[in-house]
């Protein structure tokens, strides 16, 4: 479903990708935050994604034009899990409610993985 923001000269609709990918290009920013998982189902192997292919670790819904967002992160080892959470959600809530005038009305950080920062 498309996001809808009123304005004074009509109707915006905002494609789910756009949210996916501006979520994405805000959580890599993210302090602690390795990169975006890729999750194979089959073989249960987790990967990095390159930039360039940070919405396939994002799942977006919207529901009566509220996003919610699912995260699957790689986080730095030696930080603290829900420090690193905590902040991923509030920088993307923040973000993606003045960048879209949408509501964010929950984050899910699903951690796959820890990985030592290069």
């Amino acid at each position: 479903m498309k996001g809808k923001v009123q304005s004074d000269f009509g109707e915006i609709m905002i494609n789910p990708d756009v949210i996916v990918t501006y979520a994405g290009s805000v959580a890599v920013e993210c302090f602690g935050i390795v990169g975006m998982a890729a999750v194979n189902i089959k073989d249960g192997l987790v990967r990095i994604l390159k930039k360039d292919s940070l919405k396939h670790g994002i799942n977006v819904r919207i529901e009566a034009n509220d996003i919610y967002l699912d995260f699957h992160v790689i986080i730095a080892y030696g930080l603290n899990i829900a420090t690193v959470a905590e902040n991923l959600i509030e920088h993307v809530k923040y973000n993606l409610e003045a960048y879209t005038g949408m509501k964010v009305k929950g984050v899910r950080v699903i951690v796959e993985g820890v990985r030592t920062i290069d």
